[in-house]
């Protein structure tokens, strides 16, 4: 897992979570719309859907706008066709970088992303060839001053894979399907939860010992990650603190 938690504190140390607001909510807007086109417009029995729900109403987006998403998606308004897309590749030092994105034009994107690879220091590779390093899992966080005892006995019973410490918060994987499941757990017993969503975990990660490699790499992620039509980028790296701290002062 520490190759998406690293990643997630390295984003927030530097300060990285998104350089505008405005393109989060663009970002949340479509993964919501593409949900309930691909599964139907009703959060219960769309799982997907809530969690993409929950996701935008976690991070203020205006209920109106979400239920507008939602209204695109099902065609009940007209909107923008939204594709799923993923995109592979490599970062210096070996590492495996999987791209989510969504398009309204195939053709444009998937070369403008080999061309972000590129000009980065990367270089796009063939589907398939990182994909089976990565597994897709619920992924939720709680306050890391809870008793761990307290977290494993609400979220293991409904129905959480994981528990692990990351930084100042517990970090909980489950099955992406029970990701709502757990969340709703954790609420009904009294915890906060901090966010709640889907992601893709490494199956193992990429010690890297180096500041430069480490610019290197993130120079990379930034790129992709800046693309109007990336929704994620996931890389099976892990950074050292003393590494992590050195780029972030």
């Amino acid at each position: 897992m520490s190759g998406h938690s690293k990643w997630a504190t390295i984003k927030h140390k530097k300060g990285a979570a998104d350089k505008a607001r405005g393109k989060l909510f663009a970002k949340l807007i479509k993964q919501v719309e593409v949900a309930a086109r691909q599964g139907g417009g009703d959060p219960e029995s769309n799982p997907t859907l809530r969690t993409m729900f929950q996701k935008a109403r976690d991070n203020s987006v205006p209920l109106d706008t979400i239920k507008k998403a939602v209204a695109r998606g099902t065609g009940e308004e007209e909107g923008v066709n939204y594709e799923a897309v993923s995109y592979e590749g490599y970062a210096p030092g070996g590492v495996a970088v999987y791209v989510e994105a969504l398009t309204d034009n195939r053709n444009r994107t998937g070369p403008e992303i080999r061309s972000v690879f590129n000009k980065a220091g990367g270089s796009m590779a063939e589907p398939g060839a990182v994909a089976w390093q990565f597994s897709r899992k619920g992924l939720l966080t709680v306050p890391g001053d809870v008793a761990e005892d307290d977290v494993m006995l609400l979220a293991i019973d409904a129905g959480a894979e994981d528990i692990e410490r990351s930084g100042d918060v517990w970090q909980i994987t489950c099955d992406p399907h029970d990701t709502m499941a757990v969340r709703d757990a954790l609420v009904e017993g009294g915890l906060e939860v901090k966010s709640a969503d889907l992601t893709m975990i490494p199956s193992s990660v990429v010690q890297i010992d180096s500041a430069a490699t480490a610019t290197s790499i993130l120079k990379v992620i930034d790129a992709l990650d800046d693309h109007d039509d990336v929704q994620e980028v996931y890389a099976n790296f892990d950074i050292s603190d003393e590494i992590l701290d050195e780029l972030s002062s």
